[in-house]
């Protein structure tokens, strides 16, 4: 593996950088000597952690930017190469999900969702990549999840626009094997649950408390994944064993893992404490929820 000091003064755009390992990802790149684009919805938030990381002695540029907006992403892009002349290392974290019976949660949620994982990744793959050929290197990282490779019940269109990341990142990935390009690189990350505020940013239409799935994991595993994928890039990391063994399942015996992630996931999230429906922050930004980790494992 290449040492992260590689990292040194390359420029490293990341989306939902307001929250979640979006912001564990850009302090830590920032902390290896990279130029940070730190971009989300969340422009106070964004401005804070650009003056944090500024404080600290490093290079930052905050854009405030909603990836599920072509145009917003477009300017994303053009502001980077504008100030910087080139973009390394572009991270599509940003992310919203909505849990639910399907016919449940209202369409415009569901379209939210598409729009903002699987669009927006798509806006954001597209501008980098272009970038990447006009320079002849770059490293797209694309968070998708393990839902993208397997599915539980009340997901539907958070599982539905991660399987559309994995799906673009292997046809880009055999794309670039047909140029016999080796300084561009397409990597998808696949995390298993983790404590970040995802769930708490979640829109609920369930009738009960949003429960996270067990085990739940450190976000900064993740973050390590992105530093190591920037510098030694592979085109797949499924981060979380229990991520790994539930997609050996599903690709070895798939009625008995779709049978079994349906049980699991009904008795985890639909039998618990009663609440009241919720968009969360599916159609615009929560104030809460800022931090890298979202305080669950200390409350189990």
């Amino acid at each position: 593996m290449r040492s992260t000091h590689a990292l040194d003064g390359k420029v490293v755009v990341v989306t939902g950088a307001s929250s979640g390992f979006g912001k564990g990802a850009a302090r830590a790149f920032a902390e290896k000597g990279a130029r940070v684009v730190l971009a989300a919805r969340r422009a106070e938030l964004l401005r804070a952690l650009a003056v944090e990381l500024e404080q600290a002695g490093h290079e930052a540029l905050d854009v405030p930017t909603d990836v599920s907006r072509k145009e917003e992403v477009e300017r994303l892009a053009q502001t980077v190469v504008a100030r910087f002349g080139r973009i390394d290392v572009w991270i599509n974290d940003a992310g919203v999900g909505v849990i639910g019976p399907f016919a449940k949660v209202p369409l415009d949620d569901h379209v939210k969702v598409i729009e903002t994982n699987l669009l927006g990744t798509l806006y954001g793959s597209y501008f980098a990549y272009r970038q990447f050929l006009v320079q002849g290197s770059g490293v797209l990282l694309n968070v998708a999840s393990e839902l993208g490779r397997h599915t539980v019940p009340y997901y539907t269109s958070y599982a539905a626009a991660k399987h559309g990341v994995v799906g673009l990142d292997d046809a880009l990935q055999q794309e670039l094997l047909q140029r016999g390009s080796d300084a561009i690189h397409v990597c998808t990350v696949l995390p298993t649950a983790h404590d970040t505020p995802f769930f708490e940013h979640a829109g609920n239409y369930t009738g009960h408390e949003v429960q996270a799935p067990k085990p739940l994991h450190d976000p900064q595993a993740v973050v390590e994944a992105l530093l190591k994928l920037a510098v030694d890039p592979k085109d797949n990391d499924i981060v979380g064993a229990d991520g790994i063994a539930k997609v050996v399942l599903k690709n070895l015996a798939p009625g008995l893992a779709k049978k079994a992630g349906a049980r699991q996931m009904h008795a985890t999230q639909m039998k618990g404490p009663p609440a009241e429906d919720t968009p969360g922050a599916v159609q615009s930004p929560m104030s809460s929820g800022v931090g890298v980790k979202g305080g669950l494992e200390d409350r189990s």
